[in-house]
């Protein structure tokens, strides 16, 4: 991987991450159309990392009032979000590992995505616009437990992490504003875990004990991720609040199929 491509992948994922329309899913198909032969996973944890620094510019009003006050409602709902992700993330880790490796799922993932928001708008169309919810007290364990659900859907490339989450919230018809919200902040601990969970394959790999690593461009593509993901933040909160995110279902659905045609059909890609 060299320093442009590396630039490209971080720009992408700046975009994706937050975008309901899975950074994962673009950076492992990127990666094989450019020809990338580096640890997928290894790079696509990296430049997480620079969407994490995002979050915490943005979002550093609500992350210091949970640390000033860490037993409130919102702690114990973000919480629980998390034990699903965790539990499915080292349960099934050879598998989600296989699959950012082959991509082989990606076709379908996408539509995932795009079935996930078509369905999550259908259903919060009543409260399309309303305040329900606006406040963190007003949702409960059981709607941070259904997100949580979603949220593991995500562990495959292709399925969108916010997608998934901002969905799972729209079905407990929690206000979209805070969803999106919510969903930013949940991101935190599902991209520590993920630092966390593959250290090794990152070190491994920057050891060229599995495959090998350029610092620079994984340097590169981790500080244009972060960058750009500060301003996709931005423009999600004002696409949620104002507008529906059928545009994003539309996307990943033609994204879906146009894969799946590569696939199993014309093969240039994957």
């Amino acid at each position: 991987m060299n320093v442009w491509e590396a630039l490209i992948l971080g720009i992408v994922q700046g975009i994706t991450e937050f975008l309901p329309v899975s950074s994962s899913g673009h950076l492992v198909l990127l990666q094989r159309i450019f020809g990338i032969n580096e640890p997928a996973l290894v790079f696509e944890t990296a430049v997480h990392g620079g969407t994490l620094l995002a979050v915490f510019v943005v979002l550093w009003r609500d992350i210091w009032s949970i640390l000033r006050r860490l037993l409130q409602p919102l702690t114990l709902y973000l919480i629980i979000a998390t034990i699903p992700t965790v539990i499915a993330a080292l349960a099934f880790r050879n598998l989600i590992e296989k699959a950012f490796a082959t991509g082989a799922f990606l076709g379908f993932a996408f539509l995932v995505t795009s079935s996930l928001l078509l369905l999550s708008e259908k259903l919060n169309q009543k409260n399309f616009g309303s305040s329900q919810a606006s406040a963190g007290d007003k949702m409960n364990w059981h709607d941070a437990l259904v997100i949580g659900f979603f949220q593991v859907v995500a562990l495959v490339p292709g399925v969108s992490r916010s997608g998934a989450t901002i969905s799972g919230a729209l079905f407990r018809r929690v206000d979209r504003n805070y969803a999106a919200r919510f969903s930013f902040l949940l991101s935190i601990p599902a991209i520590l875990g993920a630092l966390v969970l593959h250290a090794r394959a990152f070190i491994n790999a920057g050891l060229g004990l599995e495959g090998s690593i350029a610092v620079l461009p994984l340097l590169v593509g981790t500080l244009s991720a972060g960058i750009v993901a500060f301003f996709s933040m931005h423009l999600l909160f004002i696409i949620i609040k104002k507008h529906s995110l059928r545009g994003f279902a539309l996307y990943t659905g033609i994204l879906g199929l146009l894969v799946l045609i590569d696939q199993y059909l014309t093969r240039f890609f994957l």
